[in-house]
Parts: C-alpha cells; structure tokens; sequence
C-alpha cells in the first residue's frame, strides 16, 4: 500500500496504527494540531481540524485515510466541554468529507473513529451491528450525529466505514494504565453493582482489526471489539489476579460520583452496561489473537 493519512494521530491510537503500519505503506502522514515536522520517516502536518490550510493536499492519491480527532470524553461534562466533544467530531469529519471531494485522486478507504457506545444500557441483549439498539443520551446522541456527518456526505471514489470501538487496552495509554494502578493499590474492586457489561479489545487486535478491514474492504459501520463481553465485576476480579493483589476495595456509585468529581471525568465511562460483539467481523472471518481477558491481561503486564 502507498499511503496513509491519520488525523489526529498522535494520541494513544493513533500511535498503535502508526507501530503496526509502518512497514506497510510506503508514506504515512500525521495530521496534527502540533507544528509540521519529520520523524523517522513520519510526516507530520499541522490541521486544525475545521478549516483548509494546505494540509489537504496531503490527501491526493492515498490509499487510506483513518481519522480519530475527538475531544477525550474523559472529562466533566460541562455544557462547555459537552459542546468541545461533540463539535470537534463533527467539524473534523465535515472538512475531511470536503477534502476528500475537492481531491482529483481521493483516498480509496476512509475509515472513521465512532463508538460501541452508541447502543443502549444493556444488561441482557448482546449488540451487533444488525440488530443492536441504539439508545438516548448525550454520548449516543454525540455518536449519531457524529456518524451521520460522515455517512451523508457520498464520495464517490471513496468507502468509507465506521469504527464502532469499545475500550481499547493498551501497554502505553488508554485506560487499562489508570485500571491496573487501581487494582496495585488495593482498590480494584467492582465499579458500581459490578453487573454492568465491559466491552473491550485489546491494541494488538485493534489494529489487526483495521487492517483486515482495509484488506477485505469492509464499510459501513463496524463494531471493533473482542467477542467477549464482560461484566465489571469479573474483568476487575481477572485484573486483580493478574497483578497479584487478591483484594480490592469495590467503589459504589457514591464513592465513584465522589472520585469523578476530583480527576474531572464521568461516572457513565465505567457504569454503562456496554454489551457489544463484533458480529460482522467474525462474519468476514477476521481471528482475534486477544479472545479472552485473562490472555489480554497476561500479555499487558508482563
């Protein structure tokens, strides 16, 4: 493959997209907020993410286009900051869609960051992309509006697809580094009643996952997930075990309204039952190396 552009991609994932695809496109290219610049190889060009300034050249005859910019939704949800989340989603993809239809040669693939919380709490129903049922709340609302910025625009010369991605644990970012200190520290117990489902994947399958929709030409929407939902209850038991502290202290909703409010984040990011599978990945037969947390586990600490 020749190129790859990744907006926004100097975060935790986007730098586990840049480790993996190195040696498989001849150029990769970083859009980034940071100044432009070369290293080892990688070219980084500044965007701000709303407006045309020269970085859209870039797009001209790439093979991929992977956009993850987002305000982090580990945050207060002040009206303030509920506005940051949802515009700088929709403002990104809206210039992307632009850029994309203003190129002669345009990306072949454009694949777009989403969410698995797009779908409702959910206790019972396991959600796929066929049948899942989407819910009504700020961050569903944030998902929709932020798929239909992507979807309504046609391009032509380009598939397009998105990421419905759970939880990714990674070595170096993401959440599994603040989790894995809970649990050391003695207070990796359950997170509320501990019965709400976790939907996760782990980095090394994320970007597997990508690839092999890249590969087989996958669009439409995709949930990035591992086959194994599991409730919060369990993965912290699993966590526990794995860096070999048997006791946790578990949080309930009051302690953890108490501790969101002082690190500025949302109780919602661990008590929504986030049932997820990645149905129609495993339909195109794509394997996950990482099925099981207990192996997701093993591998991350060691």
């Amino acid at each position: 493959m020749k190129k790859l552009i990744i907006a926004a991609g100097t975060g935790f994932l986007g730098q586990v997209l840049v480790n993996h695809f190195k040696n498989k496109f001849e150029e990769i290219v970083i859009l980034t907020r940071r100044n432009s610049k070369t290293v080892d190889g990688i070219k980084y060009v500044n965007w701000n993410a709303r407006t045309f300034s020269g970085w859209e050249k870039e797009l001209e005859n790439a093979t991929v286009l992977i956009n993850l910019a987002g305000k982090s939704v580990d945050c207060r949800y002040t009206q303030k900051n509920k506005k940051a989340i949802l515009l700088s989603r929709i403002e990104s993809t809206k210039i992307l869609n632009k850029a994309v239809l203003n190129c002669k040669n345009p990306p072949k693939h454009w694949l777009n960051s989403s969410t698995a919380t797009i779908y409702r709490f959910s206790l019972d129903k396991q959600m796929d992309e066929a049948d899942g049922e989407i819910g009504n709340d700020f961050s569903i609302n944030v998902a929709l509006s932020w798929e239909k910025a992507f979807f309504k625009t046609e391009t032509p010369k380009t598939l397009k697809t998105a990421l419905r991605t759970s939880i990714v644990l990674g070595k170096n970012g993401g959440a599994f580094i603040p989790l894995k200190t809970l649990a050391k520290f003695g207070f990796g117990g359950r997170q509320g009643k501990g019965n709400q489902f976790v939907s996760w994947i782990h980095e090394e399958d994320f970007a597997n996952a990508v690839d092999f929709i890249i590969e087989k030409e996958i669009t439409g929407v995709v949930n990035v997930v591992s086959p194994k939902p599991i409730r919060n209850n369990d993965f912290m038991e699993k966590l526990r075990k794995a860096v070999g502290f048997s006791f946790g202290i578990p949080l309930n909703n009051f302690l953890l309204e108490i501790g969101s409010f002082f690190i500025r984040t949302e109780t919602e990011l661990v008590l929504k039952s986030r049932n997820v599978i990645p149905k129609r990945l495993l339909e195109k037969g794509f394997e996950f190396k990482f099925g099981e947390i207990e192996g997701t586990f093993k591998n991350l600490i060691k």
